[in-house]
Formats: structure tokens, C-alpha cells, sequence
């Protein structure tokens, strides 16, 4: 759907918001003037008061540029947020999309407001239907053109831009998740990080044979049951000035997940499709900075690989050493994440000096029983990463929850046998595995984790751009994290 500002439009479907509690706004009653009175005619029908995201439809005379006329509920406008802009164009493109008609014109007062509808717009109209055959026409989206009429319509352009460039990061990282994991495993994902070159990063894949001479043989360890070859992907955005340190964002990419040994119950077990929730969001924050051309140094790295039960595949009781040289007893072989982020963690420090390492994994399933699916956890030592991450996350609308990490924590993975084991009990399951990446973290470096197990993927109640299994969560956070602490 193609997104534009102006100042005036032609539309086939015309939206006004209207306040709670209020009038018609200035347009919409002109528009009801010149129709003999129709719009108010539907407010006093529809019982129509100005309730967030309510809505009426007018159906109006023949011979006119508009064919229909929408008044969509405001709310109050002191309690009106960036939230609510957005719910606002999201339910106008889900309630109209498939409608028949093929441009829509909506009416927002300020730039920013305008550049905020638009963004939900945008979320709500993506579709993921590759894999159906047979949809019918009323299935498939009829619009076109949205265009938001605004006074300062080039303001209004300029703050979307932004905008714009994460709900692609946000778009792509919802596409990943979405595939099946026939059609996205860790050598096709690798294939897919090569599309970013078109946007200037750099992209370098390594494979099995490059990570066994690194010593990552915690990674490997995960990948070894699988017919499937691992990978590690190196994304670099040098938007920033020549030779700055670069952040880091690190996503484990678990292309499917059945536990390996330890193999997962079967009903659910389709969801692993999305288990590389953290690539994704770390693929799609590549993206977006590109997009934007951001003035930063940014380094995307990925961990891919699948857990698969089989005779080579890593079993209960084995040791694996990691790139770190720490060793690592398998006492449970579906925490097989933290395996994963640990190499690439230790390769991140190695080949560079991160100002700040982000990273992000659907990494345990206690952060849904403590969270919930609106909230991601939120695990560093660093209150001031803490602090710009929360605030970062509530601006976009992607919230995170800082939990408690600390040394009492660590007699939980004490091993008998090696340096640590790779579970902690049923005891603070998400603490255990953020105290277990901890251990593979430079002191020194700033660094948090993200465990973003419980909103990854939609469950229970959707907000309106919502409108796929995936998420998408975490390229808005991570940009706008970026944007407001290391760009000039």
C-alpha cells in the first residue's frame, strides 16, 4: 500500500477522527454541509460518542469524489498518545482493506500525528499469504493509496520517514518468523541477509567449517543433529564516522526447535518455526538503520542453526567447550539457545570493540509465565542500558522489563563435571540462562540481554497492527534505541 502526504486528496474513502465527546472536526463538517447533513445524521443513528477506535460509516450521494465517509473515534484528547495515532490507522485499513474500494484519504491535525497513523496504516496492511492458493477476491486487500491530509504535509513526510524505515525492519522481521521452517533454515536465512547489500551492508557468511577453527563448539554442538548446515551471519551498517566501535545486536536463530534429545511435547511444537524470533529482529534492525542511512556503526550478528533429535545429535551428559574456552555441561539439550548466543557472544568481543552489546532470543519459556506476551525481559548489570532500552521500548511501543541478575544466582549452574551446566533448575529459569550468557561477557562491556520468548509472536490479545502470527517485536525498539543514544 503506497503511503503520501498532502494537503488536499481526491479519496474514494474519506476519515475524519472525531473527539470524544465532541462535534464534527472543521472538514468532516463541511463534508456534512455539503451533504444535506448525512454525517451528523450517522452519529445520532450509529450512537456514535468519540470512543477510541469507534467507528461510523457514511455512504454518500452519488456524484461526488468520495464514495463513502468514515468518522473514527479519537478518544480524549488529553489521554491521546503515539499509541492511539496508531491504533487509529490500523484499524482504518483493517476495517477497510478488503472493502472494494482503492484509496483512502484521512484527516489528521499535526505532523507528527499524521506521521503516527501512517505507521499503523502500514503495520495493519501487511499480509503474509505466500502459501495460499485459492484466495477469493473479497480475501485479498482492495486498497491502494492511503494518503493523510495534513497542513504541514512535508513535516508530516519528514517524521514518517523514520518511521517508515523500521516498520520495514518490523515487516521483514515478521516475514522470517512466519516461514516454515522447510523454506527457512540456516543456510536459505543466510541467503536472505545477502539482500541487505542492496541497502550498503556489508554481508559475510560463515559456515562449519570457519566456526570449528574459531572453536565455537558450543554452536555446533546445537546444530550437529541436523542434516542442515549452521551458519553465522555478519551484517555491517557502517553508517558512522570511519573506524568508531560499532554496537553489537546478537540474535539467536534457532530455524526450528524440537528439543533435540530432549525432545519438546508434540502439540505447540509447530510454534519452533519462530524460535529465530531473535535473528529476525536483529535482521530487521539491519534493515531499517540502512534504510534510514543512519550515522552509526551498527554490526547485525546471527547465530543459525536447527535442533534436531539424531544419532550425531548432542545428548544429556555431553560436555561441549565454547569459543570462550569455558566448558559447558548438556544436562538439557532445549536450552539450546543460550549454547547458541554464547559463541557468538564471545565472537562479537573478539573481532570487535562494541560500545554496547544488545541481544535478543525467544530463549526461555518462564519469561511468559513471569511477563507474559506484553512485556519482553529485560537482563543487564548496567542501569544506565537499562534505563535507555525501557524508554526506548515504551516510545516505539515495544516494552521491555528489567528483571534481577546477581552472583547469588550462579550456584544454580554449577556443574560436577565442567566450568557450568547449561540449565538451572526450575528455580528463575529466565535469570539462570541471562546469569549463563553473563558468563561470556567481557568485564567492562555493556551489555544486555533480551528475552523476548513471550512476544515474539501474537498471543491472546492483538493490538490492531497486529495482524499476523509474527510480531515483528524489536527492530522499533532497537532503532529507536540507537537513534536517541548513539547517533549524533
Amino acid at each position: 500500500m503506497k503511503i503520501s502526504f498532502a494537503d488536499a486528496a481526491k479519496a474514494d474513502i474519506v476519515a475524519f477522527i472525531v473527539d470524544e465527546g465532541d462535534g464534527l472536526p472543521g472538514a468532516a463538517a463541511d463534508m456534512d454541509a455539503a451533504s444535506g447533513g448525512l454525517l451528523t445524521e450517522a452519529l445520532s443513528g450509529a450512537r456514535f460518542d468519540g470512543k477510541k477506535d469507534q467507528q461510523a460509516v457514511v455512504v454518500l450521494p452519488k456524484g461526488g469524489d468520495a464514495r463513502r465517509a468514515v468518522l473514527i473515534g479519537g478518544g480524549k484528547p488529553k489521554k491521546r498518545d503515539a499509541r492511539v495515532f496508531e491504533s487509529l490507522g490500523a484499524n482504518l485499513v483493517k476495517s477497510h482493506a478488503k472493502g472494494g474500494f482503492k484509496t483512502m484519504a484521512v484527516h489528521v491535525a499535526g505532523a507528527e500525528d499524521a506521521a503516527r497513523v501512517a505507521l499503523g496504516a502500514k503495520l495493519a496492511a501487511y499480509r503474509f499469504d505466500t502459501y495460499f492458493t485459492k484466495l477469493k477476491a473479497d480475501q485479498k486487500p482492495s486498497l491502494t493509496n492511503l494518503t493523510l491530509i495534513v497542513d504541514d504535509a512535508k513535516a508530516a513526510k519528514a517524521a514518517f520517514a523514520p518511521l517508515d524505515a523500521a516498520a520495514e525492519g518490523t515487516n521483514l522481521a515478521r516475514t522470517l518468523v512466519n516461514l516454515p521452517p522447510n523454506d527457512l533454515y540456516p543456510e536459505s536465512f543466510a541467503g536472505r541477509l545477502k539482500d541487505l547489500k542492496e541497502f550498503g551492508v556489508e554481508v559475510e557468511i560463515l559456515g562449519e567449517k570457519e566456526m570449528k577453527k574459531l572453536g565455537m563448539g558450543a554452536l555446533l554442538g546445537v546444530g550437529q543433529g541436523s542434516r542442515k548446515e549452521s551458519q553465522l551471519g555478519i551484517m555491517k551498517w557502517m553508517g558512522g564516522a570511519e573506524g568508531e566501535d560499532p554496537v553489537i545486536l546478537v540474535g539467536k536463530g534457532v530455524c526450528f526447535d524440537t528439543g533435540g534429545i530432549s525432545l519438546k511435547p508434540g502439540p505447540g511444537m509447530e510454534d519452533m518455526r519462530g524460535d529465530m524470533g531473535g535473528a529476525a529482529a536483529v535482521t530487521g534492525t539491519i534493515r531499517a538503520l540502512a534504510a534510514r542511512k543512519a550515522k552509526v556503526n551498527v554490526v547485525g550478528l546471527v547465530g543459525l542453526v536447527e535442533n534436531m533429535p539424531d544419532g550425531d545429535a548432542i545428548r544429556p551428559g555431553d560436555i561441549l567447550t565454547s569459543a570462550s574456552g569455558q566448558t559447558i555441561e548438556v544436562q538439557n539439550t532445549d536450552a539450546e539457545g543460550r549454547l547458541v548466543l554464547c559463541d557468538v557472544l564471545w565472537y562479537a568481543q573478539e573481532h570487535f570493540k562494541p560500545k554496547a552489546i544488545v541481544d535478543l532470543a525467544t530463549l526461555t519459556g518462564a519469561i511468559v509465565i513471569s511477563l507474559g506476551h506484553h512485556h519482553a525481559g529485560l537482563f543487564t548489570g548496567s542501569d544506565d542500558l537499562a534505563d535507555e532500552l525501557t524508554k526506548a521500548g515504551l516510545h516505539e511501543g515495544e516494552r521491555v522489563w528489567r528483571l534481577p541478575m546477581g552472583p547469588e544466582y550462579d550456584s544454580l549452574l554449577k556443574s560436577k563435571f565442567a566450568d557450568m551446566r547449561n540449565i538451572g533448575g526450575r528455580a528463575a529459569g529466565s535469570i539462570t540462562a541471562a546469569q549463563f550468557l553473563k558468563r561470556f561477557v567481557k568485564d567492562g562491556v555493556k551489555w544486555a540481554h533480551l528475552d523476548i520468548a513471550g512476544v515474539a509472536w501474537v498471543e491472546g490479545h492483538k493490538a490492531a497492527f497486529d495482524v499476523t502470527w509474527a510480531s515483528g517485536f524489536g527492530p522499533r525498539l532497537l532503532d529507536r534505541w540507537i537513534a536517541q543514544n548513539y547517533e549524533d
